[in-house]
């Protein structure tokens, strides 16, 4: 990742495997509300799209193709890849935010696109262009003046907005596929997340060796099946067996 000159904007890749425990828990876990898993969603309508670096980029399920194109290329300095591994563009963490903000995160869907307008306003006033036309080094610029509320023309203050962001590009980087992001469990392999397990062997609690990794959503488990819960069935037929 790029350095700021000021070291403010985060993450770097050592700053996520330091708190390696804290993306442990957001791993199993999404949005708080209305779910929206991404077998829900289709694909199949096409989008106005916009031209990013000469290549057409299509619109979002909640944004518009422009408020897409910006998000992603915000996510990308936030998490971003490196000679480590891929980062928050390869794990979708983009796509997850825009699945979110039509269910779960409704409510944020004001403020991205105030932000997002915001965000290339000031990239073009600051630094001659939009942000997604910006280098890595500009984009970082832009950033880190949102981080520490240099930046102007933001409804509620530059880094309300960065830090809403930069908590929801963590959460679709790192969480349960089954929302949207988290893209071939990229961010799971990142932090070394094995995965959810019902039964934990007398090999994987042995300190000199990491678990296998369980490519699996939990969702993917009946017990957690949001389609037929699995205690609703139990319920049904054994009342007591839950006591």
């Amino acid at each position: 990742m790029t350095r700021l000159p000021r070291g403010k904007l985060t993450l770097s890749r050592r700053d996520l495997l330091k708190r390696a425990g804290f993306f442990g828990v957001i791993a199993a876990t999404g949005p708080v509300g209305t779910l929206v898993p991404a077998a829900t969603k289709s694909d199949a309508h096409p989008h106005p799209s916009v031209q990013v670096d000469g290549a057409p980029r299509g619109a979002g399920e909640t944004l518009t193709a422009m408020e897409a194109a910006t998000l992603e290329a915000v996510a990308a300095r936030i998490i971003p890849s490196d000679a480590n591994g891929p980062g928050a563009v390869e794990a979708r963490a983009a796509r997850y935010i825009d699945r979110a903000l039509g269910g779960a995160l409704a409510s944020s869907r004001e403020a991205y696109g105030s932000g997002l307008a915001a965000l290339d306003s000031y990239a073009r006033m600051s630094k001659g262009a939009l942000f997604v036309a910006l280098s890595p080094t500009d984009q970082d610029a832009v950033l880190s003046d949102m981080e520490t509320n240099v930046a102007i023309g933001f409804e509620s203050g530059a880094a309300t907005f960065f830090n809403l962001v930069r908590l929801h590009t963590i959460q679709g980087t790192f969480c349960d596929p089954y929302y949207g992001g988290n893209a071939n469990f990229i961010g799971w392999d990142l932090i070394g997340y094995p995965g959810v397990r019902l039964a934990v062997t007398e090999n994987d609690q042995r300190l000199d060796r990491r678990a296998t990794p369980i490519r699996r959503s939990a969702y993917d488990y009946p017990m957690f099946s949001k389609r037929r819960p699995a205690r609703a069935g139990l319920e049904k037929r054994d009342p007591w067996r839950l006591l």
